[in-house]
C-alpha cells in the first residue's frame, strides 16, 4: 500500500510542477483536455481489445494524467481537488454497496444492479435513463438505455421475443425501402439496429465490441488482398469482385 501510496503522491507533485512550469499544460482548461481524453479511452479501449498488457497498462497512466489534471484545474478554480474527488467516488460506493457496507441481502449480479438504480433514484436522479451521458456514440447509448430500462423490468420476457421483434422490424425496414421514403428508411433502419442491440443484449454479447471485432477483422482480411494485389502487380480497381472476393476466402482459410 505504502509503495502504491507514495506512486500517487509522486503523480500529484509532477502535475503541480507541470501546471507551474510547462507552457503547454499551463495554458491546458478542462474544454482543451475533453477532447484528448476521448481520444485516449478509445486507445485504452483499443488496447483492451488487442489484450495487449503493456499497451493497456500505459493508456491507463494517460488516462489518470487527464483525471489528476481535471483535478488540478478544479482546485485552482476552488471548485474541488483531488482527494474531493476521490473522497466522493468511495461515499457513492459505500452507499451504493449496502449488501457489503450495509444489511441489504442480493442473490446475484442482477439483484446489484437493480438495487444500483433504485438508489440513484432516491439520489434525486429524475429518470432511471439520466445516467446516461448524451454524447455516447449511438451504438453503445443504445445498449445503455436498454440496460437501464431492463433494471426496472422494462423488457421481453425472453429471447424469442427479441428475434421477433427483430423480425418485425426487418419487415418494416423493407417496406419503407420498397415505398422510397429516405426519412422513413432512415427511422426503420435505427428501428432494426435498436433491436438487434437488444437481442445481442439477451445474447450476452456486447455489441460496440462485436462490431468493433468485425471492424479489425474486415482491415485485417482487406489488407491481405491489397498485398496479394500488389505482389500480382495488380491494382484494386483492376480486379474483379470475383477475384478480391477469391483472395478474401483465401485470408479467412489462413485464419486472419
Amino acid at each position: 500500500m505504502d509503495e502504491k501510496l507514495q506512486a500517487f503522491a509522486r503523480m500529484l507533485k509532477i502535475m503541480d510542477e507541470l501546471r507551474e512550469q510547462c507552457p503547454w499544460d499551463r495554458k491546458q482548461t478542462m474544454e482543451t483536455l475533453r477532447p484528448l481524453t476521448i481520444e485516449e479511452t478509445y486507445e485504452l479501449g483499443d488496447a483492451i481489445l488487442q489484450a495487449d498488457m503493456k499497451d493497456i497498462k500505459e493508456e491507463l497512466g494517460d488516462l489518470l494524467l487527464h483525471i489528476v489534471f481535471y483535478a488540478k484545474i478544479g482546485e485552482e478554480k476552488g471548485a474541488f481537488d483531488i482527494a474531493g474527488v476521490i473522497n466522493g467516488l468511495c461515499e457513492k460506493l459505500i452507499h451504493r454497496h449496502p449488501h457489503i457496507y450495509g444489511d441489504v441481502k442480493v442473490n446475484d449480479e442482477e439483484d446489484v444492479k437493480r438495487n444500483w438504480e433504485q438508489l440513484k433514484l432516491k439520489e434525486g436522479k429524475k429518470s432511471v435513463l439520466a445516467g446516461v451521458p448524451n454524447s455516447l456514440p449511438a451504438l453503445i447509448k443504445a445498449y445503455r438505455i436498454q440496460d437501464k430500462a431492463a433494471q426496472v423490468k422494462f423488457e421481453w420476457d425472453n429471447i424469442d421475443d427479441v428475434w421477433r421483434k427483430v423480425e418485425e422490424e426487418t419487415a418494416e425496414l423493407k417496406e419503407a425501402i420498397a415505398g422510397g421514403d429516405k426519412m422513413k428508411k432512415e427511422e426503420e433502419f435505427g428501428d432494426l439496429m435498436f433491436a438487434m442491440v437488444n437481442y445481442a443484449r439477451f445474447l450476452e454479447v456486447d455489441p460496440e465490441t462485436a462490431l468493433e471485432r468485425t471492424n479489425i477483422k474486415f482491415i485485417r482480411r482487406f489488407k491481405y488482398i491489397e498485398e496479394q494485389a500488389e505482389k500480382k502487380s495488380k491494382s484494386l480497381r483492376e480486379m474483379t469482385l470475383g477475384e478480391m472476393d477469391a483472395i478474401w476466402n483465401e485470408a479467412k482459410a489462413n485464419g486472419l
